[in-house]
């Protein structure tokens, strides 16, 4: 089979079938998913600051020169930076056009003051989207790599496309639980996360046809997928979590967010078994 048709098949299984292992988080009852759903922000939280810390940053990291060290550091507080400056964009724009909560707006409805309804819906929305803007990009990545891999040798690259849809399983249903609860509906989501898997497929064609003039800007392709995860988890989701002060509440917070972290780490233990 030709090269270029083999990359494209494999990204596309790479990125969409671990998004379709994922949804199948959406087709659990509405009453025990919405009871899921608050810890699945925890689980998320630890995965995206594992995927980060973990997979992303490290790798950046290994593919540069030490004396690139400090563009490297310098672009995810770049990127951390300009996520920011966007999302207070897309916090402007919701508020510019619809009545919003974080202006002040008055409200009869006593349920804005529980914590499901602490945040405007511009600024949720607009996590949401930070998202589905990061997991583009580390999409992007996955398929930069498998097509290398590919290059390499057809049969390293099978196994690496396998090995991406193993590890994004887990931040794929952390992806889910966070477009949720930020107000998007379930088909929304599934379609929005199925649209960023194909991000794959393009990083894998784009690397097919000039691998070799993206090589140098990869690692900071990484870094900056990085810092949006960061950012999403420490500014947008994190605080959420203060909300419930009970004991109980705040040792299932941290069980969940360890978990998170524990199972992207074993699954990039897997998959750079399966590489090798």
């Amino acid at each position: 089979m030709n090269l270029l048709l083999l990359i494209i098949v494999f990204t596309a299984l790479g990125g969409v079938l671990s998004v379709l292992a994922a949804a199948l988080f959406l087709l659990l009852p509405d009453r025990l998913r919405n009871h899921v759903l608050p810890h699945g922000i925890s689980f998320a939280i630890g995965a995206l600051l594992a995927v980060s810390f973990w997979g992303l940053i490290p790798h950046a990291f290994e593919e540069v020169a030490p004396g690139q060290f400090r563009g490297l550091s310098a672009t995810i507080l770049a990127g951390i930076l300009i996520f920011f400056v966007l999302e207070k964009l897309l916090i402007w724009r919701h508020c510019h056009f619809n009545a919003c909560e974080a202006h002040g707006e008055e409200t009869h409805d006593h349920d804005h003051d529980s914590p499901l309804h602490s945040h405007s819906h511009g600024h949720r929305h607009s996590a949401g989207a930070l998202i589905i803007v990061g997991d583009s990009i580390h999409n992007f990545v996955d398929g930069i790599l498998i097509a290398a891999a590919f290059l390499t040798d057809p049969k390293l690259g099978m196994v690496t496309s396998l090995a991406v849809a193993a590890h994004e399983i887990p931040q794929e249903v952390g992806d889910f639980a966070i477009l949720l609860h930020n107000g998007y509906t379930k088909r929304k989501a599934l379609t929005y996360n199925i649209l960023s898997s194909f991000a794959t497929v393009l990083g894998g064609m784009l690397a097919y046809f000039s691998l070799e003039d993206l090589d140098h800007i990869l690692p900071y392709i990484l870094a900056l997928a990085a810092s949006s995860f960061i950012y999403v988890a420490v500014a947008d989701l994190i605080p959420t979590l203060h909300k419930k002060t009970q004991l109980k509440d705040s040792l299932e917070q941290i069980a969940l967010i360890a978990a998170g972290v524990l199972l992207i780490c074993v699954m990039h233990g897997i998959a750079h078994s399966l590489e090798g």
